[in-house]
């Protein structure tokens, strides 16, 4: 049995476009099955109707949605954030801090990344002290203990990367500096703050392994680092830095956007960016059937040009297996050229493995989103 090599098969039927997603056939729809999320072979169908133009949507696999932002409570640590979506790789969870995080944490279980959706202060961990403000990603290496002395109440959506590690995207033709410059990134500093927390009083590292936690006390605060060198290091990227990869005449897949990834699942951000100006190009994500991953995205600022009634703090939820794409507000906006740019801000994972939805998630549902799609 080969683990690679997919069925390569470049055939044409019927009335088609030239170039996928532009100068569609006249009152067409199309619709893209793909493979390996965005990274496989594909075959566009045209359709005479929306491939969403369902009247009802009923069973496990239909769309959902919810406010991420009103399932959080506030919490004296990471490991008390409220869990949303989850998988044997993946934790997806928000966490609200409103003071000083009194414990040192260190999660054993892998990676962990930090985006700050509002808020601001400073973080403590083994490689120094970093402000941190709205719009970061942190991310922290497996192992790493840390904390947080937030300046204002801060909410962060936490994502473990369980038993597995972030990496950087392949970037391919790009070349290495392309979407964000690697000198971007920033690491924390052995500076004048990081000193002053130093200490003998007594402190606790909570430590979480395979979600059970212990607790290491100290007589000594044990950030307590006076040199470090190596690979290895929490760091920072702020959305601002990125400068997303554009096309003005063809409608870019989401994977274009990833940001970091892991074994079995990919974080993109989706920043603001000119609209395709070509007249037979897309001007909104295209129908797709992504038939490998579930997708999820958090939507942190702006207007979310492809959705309808979506807010920032909002979460969406779709389950591999169904068509999907533009709302009908937002496809016939961008049939009309309504807007030139996006304003949005949003953070999209692409989970290999099914995700199942946590009861606090389940309790801030919006139970009408996938009759969102129907025809106005």
């Amino acid at each position: 049995m080969s683990a690679k090599g997919w069925i390569h098969l470049p055939r044409k039927e019927g009335m088609t476009s030239r170039q996928a997603h532009a100068d569609l056939p006249a009152g067409s729809y199309e619709r893209e099955i793909g493979r390996d999320g965005f990274f496989g072979p594909a075959s566009h169908v045209y359709h005479a109707h929306p491939p969403t133009g369902w009247t009802s949507f009923e069973g496990p696999m239909r769309p959902r949605a919810f406010n991420a932002v009103a399932a959080t409570h506030e919490g004296t640590g990471p490991f008390n954030a409220t869990p949303l979506l989850s998988n044997a790789a993946m934790k997806l969870r928000i966490w609200s801090v409103d003071r000083p995080m009194r414990d040192l944490t260190r999660n054993a279980d892998g990676d962990e990344l930090l985006f700050v959706h509002q808020g601001a202060g400073d973080l403590f961990c083994d490689f120094g002290h970093m402000p941190f403000s709205e719009g970061d990603y942190i991310l922290m290496p497996r192992g790493t203990m840390w904390r947080l002395e937030p300046s204002q109440r801060t909410v962060t959506l936490l994502i473990e990367a369980t038993n597995s590690a972030f990496k950087l995207p392949e970037r391919g033709i790009l070349g290495p500096h392309a979407i964000f410059d690697p000198a971007a990134l920033e690491t924390p500093a052995l500076d004048d703050a990081f000193k002053a927390q130093q200490g003998e009083r007594e402190t606790r590292v909570v430590v979480k392994r395979r979600d059970a936690l212990s607790i290491i006390t100290y007589p000594f605060n044990p950030l307590d680092a006076i040199g470090w060198k190596g690979e290895i290091a929490a760091l920072k990227l702020n959305w601002r830095d990125i400068r997303p990869v554009m096309s003005h005449r063809y409608h870019l897949p989401p994977s274009v956007h990833a940001t970091f990834v892991a074994d079995r699942f990919v974080v993109c951000t989706f920043v603001p960016r000119p609209i395709e100006s070509d007249p037979g190009a897309l001007k909104v994500p295209f129908f797709h059937s992504n038939d490998d991953f579930d997708e999820v995205i958090f939507y942190h600022a702006g207007d979310f040009f492809s959705r309808d009634n979506i807010k920032p703090g909002m979460v969406t939820f779709h389950p591999s297996g169904f068509t999907h794409g533009p709302h009908p507000k937002a496809f016939a906006a961008g049939a009309q050229h309504v807007r030139s740019s996006t304003d949005e801000v949003a953070v999209m994972i692409d989970a290999r493995d099914a995700l199942d939805m946590s009861e606090a998630a389940c309790v801030q549902e919006v139970t009408s989103y996938a009759d969102s799609w129907k025809s106005p």
